[in-house]
């Protein structure tokens, strides 16, 4: 097991969550098409796909909620992780931190936590290379 795989599993999750908003985002501008817009003249045959969209929107809605339950326990199980690799990659990659305010937070010089945030970094590519 990769040492910083947690890091590779928040990023994965955080972009299932923006894919699936991005899907909810488009349902709903369809069914306003159908309800508001062009399409709401247009008879709808009750078996075909867009008489489905609001269970699609629901459906969508659902997976969010977990998803995004989901990447609540990952920030709150992450946030504890003790170490100073840990706490570099929480701050940069969970709180959308920049380096300069990493090391201010931490007490380090910004060039430490550059060297170090480059370190990690090349381990865990070093690590996701052996895993091909």
């Amino acid at each position: 097991i990769m040492m910083y795989e947690w890091l590779l599993d928040y990023q994965k999750l955080k972009q299932e969550i923006e894919y699936l908003e991005y899907k909810l985002e488009r349902e709903k501008r369809e069914l306003r098409r159908w309800v508001y817009g062009d399409l709401q003249d247009v008879k709808l045959h009750k078996d075909s796909i867009s008489a489905k969209i609001e269970e699609r929107i629901a459906a969508l809605e659902y997976e969010l909620a977990h998803k995004m339950n989901d990447l609540y326990d990952a920030e709150k199980l992450i946030s504890k992780f003790k170490g100073l690799e840990n706490k570099i990659l929480y701050f940069k990659y969970v709180e959308g931190l920049l380096l300069e305010e990493i090391a201010e937070k931490l007490n380090y010089s910004p060039s430490y936590i550059y060297k170090k945030h480059a370190e990690i970094m090349r381990m865990i590519k070093f690590a996701d290379s052996l895993s091909i």
